[in-house]
């Protein structure tokens, strides 16, 4: 099944354009001609795009009711818009990407690659593989023990029977081995809903790379909603410290997308999740990283290690967007790395790009210590 749009503008040149890029990116569009028309479809189709010119007096209002439609609050919203308006103002009213007028060809098959690859990832996380398996969960907070069995997975979470139709909520630890394989995995795990009779919906939290990558692969094959993902987006990686990164890329995830970097300088690699916190439009984008185990930091002190005594080292990054998540919130991560000037950047007041990027320049001017005694370390 193929990626669905729903384009929301009444310019024919700028149709004309997003048909001949959309269909080269094999992504179907829904013309709406006005606004009615889009509502009408919002709530009776799902959509993994929803593109609106914002020209259209109704455009702000579809991208609001695409938020609140169960079906597609999680579709990634494009918003057409004239170079005056104001990015803040366009990303308040629930888009993700922003692309300017006149739109190009080029421009605009940059920025839905990029959106593309948000969708196939939001629409893979969604894909869920019927099966029962037994997991154990543990309670972090009272201790208490339970066993159930599982009705679907996905991976983002699963759907259990619960016994003795208990409701319980709060944390927990999962474990469980997926059929075929001998490897037990340990997710954290809130309820996120309660169904019909015993079922509930557990929704996993805090993955490891290793163990999204087992979900995935097993569900690749396991899953018959699975397709082939977009391969990762090379970036340059400009700024690096255990709590975050900076990377130039042309056409940047929005916030509170969740990545996964690859990242490699000569023998040293390290792979790593995060969530963007700071995005600037055909620049760049600021990601804090989410692992705070001691495991993870040792690997990225030993990877600032090696940029910082390798100069001229350039080292590679990939980028694979997990999904949306824009009810995440910022992490403790501030207090934890109060002496990462870095993540201070990214939580600190608001700034244009220009000003941002002018931090930055006067960040990496401070002469580099060891990476064992300061959190960050920079590389341009």
């Amino acid at each position: 099944m193929g990626l669905k749009s729903l384009l929301l503008c009444s310019d024919e040149k700028i149709v004309r354009v997003l048909r001949r890029v959309l269909g080269d990116l094999e992504i179907e569009v829904d013309l709406c001609p006005n606004s009615d028309a889009a509502l009408r479809k919002l709530t009776r189709q799902r959509f993994e795009g929803i593109i609106a010119d914002l020209a259209d007096d109704g455009a702000i209002e579809v991208l609001r009711s695409a938020r609140s439609a169960p079906c597609n609050k999680q579709a990634v919203a494009v918003a057409i818009v004239e170079p005056i308006v104001g990015l803040k103002a366009v990303f308040e009213v629930g888009a993700h990407f922003v692309l300017y007028k006149p739109v190009s060809s080029e421009r605009a098959k940059s920025s839905f690659r990029a959106a593309r690859a948000l969708m196939k990832s939001e629409r893979r996380r969604n894909a869920r593989a019927a099966v029962q398996i037994p997991v154990v969960m543990r309670s972090t907070e009272a201790g208490a023990n339970m066993k159930v069995t599982t009705v679907d997975l996905s991976e983002g979470g699963m759907a259990v029977l619960l016994p003795n139709r208990r409701r319980p909520s709060g944390h927990w630890q999962i474990a469980f081995t997926l059929p075929g394989t001998s490897t037990p995995l340990e997710i954290s795990a809130d309820f996120a809903w309660e169904g019909a009779k015993e079922q509930a919906g557990l929704r996993f939290q805090q993955i490891s790379p290793e163990v999204t990558l087992q979900l995935r692969e097993w569900l690749k094959q396991n899953s018959p909603d699975a397709e082939p993902d977009d391969p990762p987006i090379r970036c340059q990686l400009t700024d690096l410290s255990v709590g975050g990164c900076y990377l130039e890329i042309s056409s940047p995830f929005p916030v509170s997308s969740r990545l996964t970097l690859s990242m490699r300088a000569g023998e040293a690699e390290v792979r790593v999740q995060g969530v963007v916190r700071v995005m600037h439009p055909d620049r760049g984008m600021g990601i804090e990283f989410t692992q705070n185990t001691l495991s993870h930091r040792a690997a990225l002190e030993k990877f600032l290690k090696v940029l910082t005594e390798n100069r001229t080292l350039l080292p590679e990054l990939f980028v694979q967007p997990e999904g949306l998540d824009m009810e995440m919130r910022k992490t403790e991560a501030v207090a934890a790395y109060s002496d990462d000037p870095l993540l201070q950047l990214f939580y600190g007041e608001s700034l244009s790009a220009e000003a941002f990027h002018e931090a930055l320049r006067r960040q990496r001017a401070v002469p580099p210590v060891a990476a064992s005694t300061r959190a960050t370390a920079t590389h341009a």
